[in-house]
């Protein structure tokens, strides 16, 4: 009779349960979890209940802000303030508020000149006549008319120089002076003579010829590089403004309005002038950086 070897069923009868014998089905069916992913449910769960995970959460966190600080700082500083800019002679005038007046430029479209003459005229038109027949003239009489005559046409000038000083003007007395210095400092009229001409291009025999240009009459107000000039002493005193008064919403708009209005006429000199001498002037003059007129300003 041939011996009997035990062999255990590879099956059995199905009883109504899904249990698996074979090791590789079970591995298979219950993968066990060896790594856990950085920002699921389980590690933030498992960082929550450790005080060394959140230490060193922390600390990367912190890491990360001061270094983001530290490059828009340093982004920053490489470009500039697109609304300031560099200090110059010329900002400072305008920045003063009675800048104006410390250099004799009377209010209400008053010359300098012509107030003087006026003044002087009247003085003349008011002295004392002296006496035609000297032999009845008192000269002690008429030096006291001439000493009192000089008294009052003191006190008269004083007066007119206060009433016509730009101090005691108003915010748009004052900004129409600004406007016009800027006008004289950087229209073509002026800058004509002095700066030299913007690099010319090959022109070939086929080009077109262009007629010449009308000349000039009267003040300049209407280049680019006189607009940008009004546009930052506008700009200044919307900013000198805003520091007192941070809750003045409409100003704020105002000035970023003229922020980027001032971003574009740059743009465009650039563009036209090709780095020029005007464009030199303008930015020199101004103190202005690369960010008044380079890449996305926000205020």
């Amino acid at each position: 009779m041939p011996p009997r070897v035990p062999v255990q069923p590879s099956l059995r009868a199905f009883t109504g349960s899904s249990y698996v014998q074979s090791p590789l089905t079970r591995l298979s069916l219950r993968p066990s979890k060896t790594t856990v992913r950085a920002g699921s449910a389980e590690t933030r769960e498992r960082r929550r209940h450790d005080p060394f995970l959140m230490a060193q959460s922390r600390q990367r966190k912190a890491a990360n802000l001061s270094r983001q600080q530290a490059l828009t700082e340093q982004r920053e500083g490489s470009l500039g303030d697109p609304v300031h800019g560099k200090s110059t002679p010329f900002l400072e005038e305008l920045k003063i508020k009675q800048a104006a007046s410390q250099e004799s430029q009377p209010n209400y479209f008053i010359a300098a000149d012509e107030l003087n003459n006026a003044i002087d005229y009247s003085k003349n038109l008011t002295s004392p006549i002296e006496d035609p027949n000297r032999a009845t003239a008192d000269p002690q009489l008429e030096k006291e008319a001439a000493e009192k005559h000089l008294l009052e046409h003191r006190i008269a000038q004083e007066a007119i120089s206060r009433i016509v000083n730009i101090s005691n003007g108003n915010t748009d007395d004052q900004m129409r002076l600004r406007i016009q210095k800027c006008i004289e400092t950087f229209g073509r009229h002026n800058t004509d003579k002095t700066l030299p001409p913007k690099p010319t291009a090959v022109s070939h025999e086929s080009a077109t010829i262009h007629p010449e240009k009308t000349p000039r009459v009267g003040a300049d107000t209407g280049s680019p590089e006189v607009q940008v000039a009004i546009l930052t002493a506008k700009i200044l005193n919307l900013s000198r403004h805003l520091e007192t008064s941070n809750k003045d919403k409409h100003n704020k708009r105002n000035l970023r309005l003229l922020v980027h209005k001032r971003q574009k006429l740059l743009r465009y000199l650039r563009k036209k002038e090709r780095g020029g001498p005007r464009w030199k002037n303008l930015i020199e003059t101004l103190g202005l950086s690369d960010a008044a007129w380079d890449g996305e300003i926000s205020m």
